[in-house]
């Protein structure tokens, strides 16, 4: 693929988007290839995903402004329908997703880390949703994710509608990152997270996952139930008869078969 790199370390899957030229603006040709790396990606051997941008400036700049300026009004709709598609296709992946940003991530930068199940960031981080400077609303999930990742309409809003960006500190501060690290050292931050997820039991993971996911969208009673449906179903695997067993005979070294 021309503008994706993915390799595999150990457990942890590494996805790049490769197109610093542009300081790895998102067009259709990016998100093509992306959505394709994705599938591609072995889910029963690969426990979690690390999402990074080549390059010391930019994790994602944005959506290709040169591309959207020549799009009409259903170019625009599918152009939003495509984005949207692909980053609620990450926020769902089975397993979790992190993304390393490292320099700007603004508009569908932003939108694309928002997707993410944790976001990490190098102290030369750069967020923000310069959309409404452009003309136009976020298009890939901005205006719906930003206020439930960090818990605040009002410092979303804040956020939308002055086009402002948000520098590391700030970003710890309201909670959109969990943690910054300097910038030689975030990847591998952000792999050794990824390594220690990957030592949990997986299907217990991704059934985490899907309760946390899932159950912000339902009224507690209901979330409680999925929740309970999803901890009853570990009890039919393999994995969690080894992490008890291991437990019980006080033993470091688990194997868990994701089954």
């Amino acid at each position: 693929m021309a503008f994706i790199e993915y390799e595999v370390n150990g457990a942890v899957g590494i996805l790049t988007i490769n197109r610093p030229e542009a300081l790895n603006a998102l067009n259709s040709a990016v998100l093509a290839e992306l959505d394709r790396a994705l599938d591609q990606v072995d889910i029963e051997t690969v426990r979690c995903l690390v999402i990074t941008g080549a390059g010391e400036k930019a994790f994602i700049a944005g959506a290709d402004v040169a591309e959207m300026s020549q799009m009409n009004e259903s170019e625009g709709k599918l152009f939003g329908e495509t984005g949207n598609a692909l980053f609620r296709k990450i926020e769902s992946f089975p397993i979790p997703v992190i993304a390393a940003v490292n320099g700007y991530a603004l508009g569908g930068g932003n939108e694309l880390a928002l997707s993410c199940d944790i976001r990490l960031c190098g102290e030369n981080a750069v967020f923000g949703q310069p959309e409404a400077g452009l003309g136009i609303t976020p298009g890939f999930g901005g205006t719906q994710r930003l206020a439930r990742v960090i818990g605040s309409v009002s410092k979303a809003k804040e956020i939308l509608y002055t086009c402002r960006n948000i520098k590391a500190d700030e970003a710890l501060q309201i909670g959109l990152v969990s943690a910054i690290y300097p910038a030689a050292e975030l990847l591998d931050a952000a792999v050794k997270m990824a390594s220690r997820i990957a030592l949990q039991a997986p299907v217990a993971i991704r059934n985490i996952k899907k309760a946390v996911n899932e159950g912000l969208d339902m009224p507690i009673d209901a979330a409680i139930q999925h929740e309970i449906s999803l901890f009853a179903a570990c009890f039919a695997t393999e994995d969690q008869k080894e992490g008890m067993k291991a437990f019980l005979e006080k033993r470091k070294e688990k194997v868990f078969k994701n089954r």
